[in-house]
């Protein structure tokens, strides 16, 4: 990614500070590349197309990250390929874990040339529970969207990732094969950066790829109107909405989004689709003291998803500096849930996992450096 870049963890463990970079023009990225544009790059350097098939394997099923370990690529195969091509992986510049075995890494992301480059850090969740391994992936440096309670959004926009910073996630954590399952809800907004989003789920999802079943997808959305539409069209992985309010002026208070993509308009487009299947929607709903806790709320909640095939995530909100409202009480939460559930809204209360590290919901905020 560039020449020198050191990215320095402060004392405090879950707080880090880019320092020093300097930047030379980019070699094209693998990891990222389908099979039949991997066969192409084999090809645009002298060798076989089976060679890309070989660079498949190794990056998406073996899953590694050095040119060395692909044994089967001859010494001078592997050194053509390197004169033109950098296989897109870099390992995590820092890592911190909770007491609840939350792991949260640091990953230095770069632009794409001299003129334009700046480096930013983005942070990767991964949730361990008894059966199985799921990582919150972020897509973009920082975020468009706004939303008054969430860090990542106070942070404003910094860049959109490229598939590879995006699979890099995948690929950088401890023990990658480990994983069964992914949540596009790290920082950014996933249907802001489609295009690099999209190419990462067919990597995930193709059987040259990962490999996985879509049932192991989960992207998260304010609603980006037309490429909901297009992400419905094109994946059968689940889908979850971050609604949070069931009032669109009070929502549009939190959540400027609401504005150009109204939720109004979000359900209208879901309700053309069929989710009575192995796809899943559900709508999260982080829950704040005095603000969207109440039964207006819940009934309000109630008439607007009745009738659609879905689940409703109830959100501990996490404090995060200069922001007016607290968490929900429990007792709150789940009398919101109760009622939700006793009419014919299933709903959950989600566990909490990783505050300690400011890994939960709301709280990522990888620090932000052009120079």
């Amino acid at each position: 990614m560039c020449s020198a870049g050191l990215l320095r963890r402060d004392t405090c463990k879950y707080k880090y500070t880019i320092y020093f970079v300097k930047f030379v023009r980019m070699k094209e990225k693998l990891l990222g590349k389908t099979l039949t544009e991997l066969q192409e790059a084999a090809v645009s350097v002298g060798l076989k197309p089976f060679v890309g098939r070989q660079l498949c394997e190794w990056l998406y099923i073996k899953r590694v990250s050095d040119w060395d370990r692909m044994t089967n690529i001859g010494r001078s195969a592997r050194a053509s390929l390197m004169e033109k091509y950098v296989l897109g992986t870099s390992a995590p510049v820092g890592r911190a874990e909770s007491s609840d075995g939350t792991v949260k890494y640091l990953f230095a992301v770069g632009g794409q040339d001299e003129a334009t480059a700046t480096v930013n850090a983005v942070e990767a969740v991964m949730i361990p529970e008894e059966d199985r391994r799921t990582l919150c992936v972020s897509s973009q440096a920082g975020c468009k969207m706004g939303c008054r309670f969430c860090m990542t959004g106070r942070q404003g926009f910094h860049g959109n990732l490229d598939a590879a910073d995006i699979l890099n996630q995948f690929l950088g954590i401890d023990d990658p094969c480990t994983l069964t399952n992914t949540v596009f809800m790290g920082m950014g907004e996933p249907l802001d950066n489609f295009g690099a989003v999209s190419r990462a789920i067919e990597v995930l999802t193709a059987d040259w790829g990962f490999a996985w079943s879509p049932k192991r997808v989960t992207l998260s959305t304010i609603g980006v109107l037309p490429s909901l539409k297009k992400y419905l069209d094109s994946y059968k992985c689940h889908l979850a909405i971050s609604l949070h309010n069931p009032f669109p002026d009070e929502r549009l208070r939190m959540m400027p989004a609401e504005k150009a993509f109204p939720s109004a308009g979000v359900l209208d487009l879901i309700r053309q689709y069929d989710f009575s299947g192995q796809r899943r929607v559900s709508f999260e709903y982080t829950m704040f003291a005095g603000w969207n806790d109440d039964k207006r709320h819940a009934d309000a909640l109630i008439r607007l998803l009745r009738g659609l095939e879905c689940r409703v995530n109830l959100i501990r909100f996490h404090r995060i500096p200069d922001f007016p409202y607290d968490t929900a009480s429990p007792a709150a939460m789940e009398a919101f849930r109760d009622r939700l559930n006793n009419n014919g809204i299933v709903c959950t209360i989600r566990k909490s996992r990783g505050e300690d590290i400011l890994a939960a919901c709301g709280m990522l905020a990888g620090k932000h450096s052009s120079h």
